[in-house]
């Protein structure tokens, strides 16, 4: 199957109502804000529900979350090394296999590797001893950022915890915090690169996998901080390039329409198609 022939950007509108739709560790859990009061969810945060919906749709993915663990590998390590799930171990030993043939076969087997690249740095013990493989991938996702200033309300709760012993006895119950963005209109950006696709492997057909789930990034998605219909995918906005380098910068491309972009989440579709001359762009809407 031949790699991607042509340039691709893509953005995503998307709409937050009394959801955290990326806690913060490091300040409780609120959800991410910039110094200006911006709402943000992270590129990280982002290509999580990627790799999830991948998976769900039965692609080998290699970084796997915890409670969606298909393999039952304890870690990357071990799903990397595993003569099953993985390319067992002597693909990471450099006296037996090359580092590029070890990138190659990854990239075949796990689409998020394929995608959005992976360093593969292993421990100082054993065969693998030295083993460092970095992997750039051709997909890139940006932050989303909202349009506006999010307003965010904390509601105190109480939680049980596991008592002592073995941990059967219900605790005491103790004091919590639970954060949500009362509404706000984000939006994404992203491209695909052709020249690292060519280095992965990354197909025209994976591309059109990518398109098909943007859509509905958000559905099995949901959790006490993220109920369900309170994340949506408004629009994806699709442009495809007549050629590899690209007809217009991914600048140009993302600013036709952002200056479009109301702060409802709204945009005038035939401007927009109209904005970038020979460059049309399938716009689709979300689930």
């Amino acid at each position: 199957m031949s790699t991607l022939q042509n340039k691709i950007d893509f953005a995503l509108v998307l709409r937050v109502r009394n959801a955290n739709p990326n806690g913060d560790p490091l300040n409780g859990n609120r959800p991410r804000t910039d110094y200006g009061g911006f709402g943000e969810i992270t590129d990280v945060c982002l290509k999580r529900k990627l790799r999830d919906r991948l998976q769900e749709e039965k692609h080998s993915i290699f970084v796997q979350s915890d409670d969606r663990k298909m393999d039952g590998e304890p870690s990357l390590r071990s799903r990397a090394e595993s003569e099953t799930n993985g390319l067992g171990k002597d693909a990471w030993n450099p006296k037996k296999t090359k580092k590029d043939e070890t990138a190659k076969k990854a990239c075949e087997k796990w689409f998020d590797v394929r995608a959005f690249g992976q360093v593969f740095a292993f421990g100082k013990d054993g065969d693998a001893s030295g083993v460092s493989i970095p992997i750039r991938g051709p997909v890139t996702v940006q932050s989303a950022f909202s349009k506006e200033i999010v307003g965010v309300t904390s509601t105190q709760i109480t939680k049980s915890v596991s008592g002592e012993g073995d941990g059967s006895k219900r605790g005491a119950d103790t004091m919590g915090m639970k954060h949500r963005v009362d509404q706000g209109i984000y939006e994404c950006y992203g491209s695909i690169n052709p020249q690292l696709a060519e280095r992965t492997g990354f197909s025209d057909a994976d591309a059109e996998v990518i398109k098909g789930i943007l859509p509905r990034l958000f559905e099995n998605d949901a959790s006490s901080a993220r109920p369900d219909g309170s994340m949506q995918v408004l629009s994806v906005i699709w442009w495809k390039h007549n050629c590899k380098a690209g007809q217009y910068s991914a600048a140009k491309v993302h600013d036709s329409l952002r200056n479009l972009l109301n702060d409802d989440g709204s945009f005038d579709k035939d401007r927009l198609r109209q904005a970038l001359p020979g460059l049309e762009p399938e716009i689709i809407d979300g689930f």
